[in-house]
């Protein structure tokens, strides 16, 4: 099973992007852990402006992988990438299904959110 890291946000619309793209294009079974960054200062510094930012357990990363071909890309490198879902997703027969936007839930200790 491929292992995966989402460093993400609540309300992040580029992470659900992420998410959708990630689920259409990659191939086999995986297992998405998402990091909320929110909470730690540290992962606030490191990747506040970058993410999404997808990370494989080798710890390589991935930043702006809403963008279809870097997405895309990445996974071809480690032979992930279902080719015959990325023709179809270029030729516009299939789009990434995306979250219904809803307010985020306020955080207990008026944590902030990263939009």
């Amino acid at each position: 099973m491929i292992r995966l890291r989402l460093y993400t946000t609540l309300g992040c619309h580029l992470c659900e992007r992420q998410e959708s793209l990630l689920a259409l294009l990659l191939q086999g079974q995986y297992r998405l852990e998402k990091v909320e960054i929110s909470e730690d200062e540290a992962l606030i510094e490191c990747y506040g402006v970058r993410i999404p930012v997808l990370a494989d357990e080798a710890g390589r990363e991935l930043d702006r992988g809403f963008e279809p071909e870097r997405l895309a890309a990445w996974l071809a490198e480690r032979h992930w990438l279902d080719e015959a879902a990325w023709q179809r997703l270029k030729a516009g027969e299939l789009e990434p299904q995306e979250e219904a936007r809803k307010p985020p839930t306020p955080r207990p200790g008026g944590r902030r959110y990263l939009l």
